[in-house]
C-alpha cells in the first residue's frame, strides 16, 4: 500500500486528485493539506510514501517546504506554472503535473513511481473455469468470468470493466490475455479486450456492448471478424 498526502490549497485540486486516487487501490489517502504549514506536522507524524505537492500556495511555498525536508518522501509536483519544472526537478521530484490533471496523465506519474521505488506488477494469481483472482493491496479479489464486459488497457495498469465494478490493478494488458480463456475473450485492440458473449452488435469499425462502443484495431480486424461471424 502506498501511503499519500496531498498538500493543495484549493478544493477542487484536492478533490480530482481524491478521485483519481480512488481508481488505484494500491494507493491509500493518509490525509489532504491545504498548506505546507500543515503538511510540515503531518509529515513529523505519519509515515508518507508519496507527496503530491502543489507549489504556489500561502505562507510557504511548495518548494521552499520541499527543501526544508531532511528525508522527504517521494514527491509529485502538480502546479499550473510550467516555469518551476527545472527547479522541480533538481529536487529530485518524480513527475511534475501541469493542472488540470488527466487520469491518463497521472498514471503515468504513478507508473513512474514505481519504475523507482521497483515494486512488482499485479496481475492474475489464480484461476478455474469459471472465475479468476487478482491480487490488489495483497488481498486476492475474485471476478466471475461471466461478469466481465471488457478490459481496457491503460498502460502499465488494466481497468476490468464488470456487470457491477470497474476494478484498476497494476498489470498490463498482454499479460491479462495470455491468461484469460481464448473462448470466452477476445483481443481486438491493442487496448481492448472483450468477453464475446457480452457482444451486441459490431460494425467494420467497432464492435458494441450494449451502448459501449469499443474500437477494433486494424491489426486485429481479420481475427474478429473470422471470429463474429461464425458466432
Amino acid at each position: 500500500m502506498v501511503r499519500c498526502l496531498l498538500v493543495d490549497d484549493e478544493s477542487p485540486a484536492i478533490d480530482l486528485l481524491i478521485n483519481h486516487i480512488k481508481m488505484l487501490d494500491d494507493l491509500e489517502i493518509v490525509t489532504s493539506c491545504y498548506s505546507a504549514v500543515e503538511a510540515f506536522e503531518v509529515i513529523k507524524k505519519e509515515e508518507i510514501d508519496l507527496l503530491f505537492l502543489d507549489i504556489e500556495m500561502p505562507v510557504l511555498k511548495g518548494l521552499d517546504f520541499l527543501k526544508t525536508l531532511q528525508h522527504p518522501p517521494k514527491v509529485i509536483i502538480t502546479t499550473a506554472y510550467r516555469e518551476y519544472a527545472i527547479e522541480g526537478y533538481d529536487l529530485d521530484i518524480i513527475d511534475y503535473l501541469l493542472k488540470p490533471i488527466s487520469f491518463d496523465r497521472f498514471v503515468k506519474a504513478i507508473d513512474r513511481y514505481y519504475e523507482r521505488v521497483q515494486s512488482p506488477p499485479l496481475a492474475i494469481v489464480e484461476k478455474n473455469d469459471t472465475f479468476f483472482y487478482v491480487n490488489v493491496n495483497k488481498k486476492h479479489i475474485k471476478i466471475v468470468f461471466d461478469e466481465v464486459l471488457y478490459i481496457e488497457s491503460l498502460k502499465d495498469y488494466v481497468k476490468i470493466h464488470t456487470t457491477h465494478q470497474k476494478l484498476v490493478v497494476k498489470s498490463n494488458i498482454g499479460k491479462i490475455e495470455t491468461q484469460l480463456p481464448s473462448t470466452l475473450f477476445l483481443r481486438i485492440h491493442r487496448s481492448y479486450i472483450v468477453a464475446i458473449d457480452k457482444i451486441t452488435a459490431y460494425t467494420q469499425k467497432d464492435i458494441e456492448i450494449g451502448t459501449i462502443e469499443i474500437p477494433i484495431g486494424s491489426s486485429y480486424s481479420g481475427k474478429v471478424f473470422s471470429l463474429l461471424s461464425h458466432t
